[in-house]
């Protein structure tokens, strides 16, 4: 079967020829020019503290006493905890991980339903470091124009020398990048003095090397490809969005017809929009807005900034491109209504995100300080002894949540005349290292009259568990079991 010749323009998806087939377009190099204005400076400043607290949290301390890691932030993965600055949260404790992932997602999904993709234009990661590896081009390169000027002679010494900083910086942010991420598995300043004496594990390094290359390839060079062809987002934010959520728009309702206007020209019977294509040159994504929503947009708001500066140059008022929503597109200038904040996917967005905090709230709140844990013996489930009477093994787990050592003593009720022994703990104390779980070998025996008051073969009891420090006692249900009674056997 003949393949049929297809001829796209230079935007289109596929073509072929007689020399080959090109099945998808090659990529166009965005050179984004730099913007001034309100939320080019809110992205400055969320750039800032994003990366502030990444690179700097790994250092800050927590105090938690003289027994646990002093780092604010640490997920120790031989010690199998993460601690959150007051927070510690153990690997049977992962629920509330997924809590805080589930409040994620809600919180996401809240705030695209009324700002659209607020998260993809200032806070995504990858919209982060983008735009510091773009600041770092401009940088070195210039403006727009100068970059552009460069790519034009790609072997000048000029642009070697200029191409190359631009990259060896790129490479020191992606180092440094790596090295704050492996921070957060390992004290920090320990780990940081082993990676310069090369005497840090292998896993530190792989990983280093692993987020720098990643760092590299995607902030660096893919850029915006990884928001239209890796992000699965723009393909599911549609779904959040309803016709008084608020979008960067352009409203044709004002700028058009559009076309260039010159100082002096009478502004009647056109629209705002002179044709500057401004808010092309700015757009990280290099997309027209003019054009509608489109997957590639992330909602920088840059084309809005852009837009302004050239209204006010033109004297005219700002807000050709803006924030609103498709209703008010829709109706145009006359017939525009107030934004509807209070609608049924926000309500019931901030609804959940409501319960579930609560909900972790009162979990973080009344989970106690100790946990224990009983396990009968399977082989055998009893012992008989010589004088006739019954032992049952068991191992008691008990895990101190608490930063200080404590001790405990282990006693039965509901159990009348049992006899506890404990393996190795003379007194009948067991301590517990603070933040650590202590295993011990109980067993607990009953006489032969004891055996005989038994109601049931495996008789359900209390094992207590006391601080001997504070006289608190936890209980945790377990069963003692006998021989089978006669009314069994028959």
């Amino acid at each position: 079967m003949k393949m049929a010749n297809v001829e796209l323009g230079s935007g289109g998806s596929a073509s072929s020829s007689k020399e080959g087939t090109q099945l998808y377009a090659g990529r166009t190099k965005i050179y984004p020019k730099e913007a001034h204005g309100r939320f080019r400076t809110t992205k400055w400043i969320v750039m800032a503290v994003t990366l502030g607290i990444y690179y700097l949290l790994p250092w800050v301390r927590w105090d938690r006493g003289p027994y646990l890691p002093d780092q604010a932030v640490l997920i120790d993965l031989p010690a199998r905890r993460f601690y959150f600055f007051f927070i510690e949260i153990w690997p049977q404790e992962f629920y509330y991980v997924t809590g805080l992932l589930v409040l994620a997602a809600l919180a996401l999904f809240l705030v695209t339903s009324v700002a659209g993709r607020v998260w993809c234009g200032y806070t995504c990661p990858q919209t982060v470091w983008t735009d510091l590896m773009i600041a770092v081009e401009r940088y070195w390169q210039g403006d727009r124009n100068s970059r552009l000027r460069l790519d034009k002679h790609p072997w000048a010494l000029e642009t070697v020398w200029r191409k190359g900083a631009t990259h060896l910086t790129w490479l020191a942010i992606a180092i440094a990048t790596g090295g704050a991420w492996v921070f957060y598995f390992a004290d920090a300043p320990t780990l940081a003095k082993q990676l310069v004496t090369f005497s840090a594990p292998a896993a530190a390094y792989f990983f280093i090397g692993l987020f720098t290359l990643s760092t590299y390839v995607l902030g660096g060079i893919a850029r915006e490809q990884v928001c239209v062809y890796m992000c699965p987002w723009p393909r599911i934010q549609g779904a959040m969005f309803d016709r008084d959520s608020l979008l960067i728009s352009y409203r044709s309702w004002r700028g058009e017809p559009h076309g260039p206007h010159k100082a002096g020209q009478s502004w009647e019977g056109r629209g705002d929009c002179v044709d500057c294509n401004q808010c092309v040159a700015v757009c990280p994504a290099g997309i027209d807005i003019r054009d509608g929503a489109q997957l590639e947009c992330i909602q920088c708001a840059l084309c809005i900034d852009a837009c302004d500066e050239i209204m006010d140059k033109v004297g005219r008022p700002r807000g050709l491109i803006a924030y609103d929503t498709i209703r008010n597109l829709d109706a145009g200038a006359k017939d525009a209504e107030p934004l509807r904040l209070l609608r049924p996917r926000v309500l019931l967005y901030a609804g959940a995100i409501a319960l579930v905090s609560i909900i972790m709230i009162v979990a973080l709140a009344m989970r106690p300080v100790l946990e224990v844990n009983v396990l009968h013996d399977r082989n055998p489930l009893y012992v008989k002894l010589s004088d006739g009477g019954v032992r049952n093994g068991y191992e008691v787990k008990l895990l101190n949540k608490q930063y200080v050592p404590r001790a405990f003593k282990i006693g039965v009720s509901g159990l009348t005349g049992a006899s506890v022994q404990m393996v190795g703990h003379e007194g009948g104390v067991v301590p517990v290292p603070p933040d650590q779980l202590q295993a011990v070998k109980l067993y607990i025996a009953l006489d032969k009259a004891g055996v005989r008051a038994l109601p049931e073969q495996a008789t359900p009891f209390q094992l207590v568990v006391t601080d001997i420090a504070t006289g608190t006692s936890t209980e945790h249900g377990a069963t003692f079991q006998g021989p089978p009674k006669p009314e069994a056997r028959r």
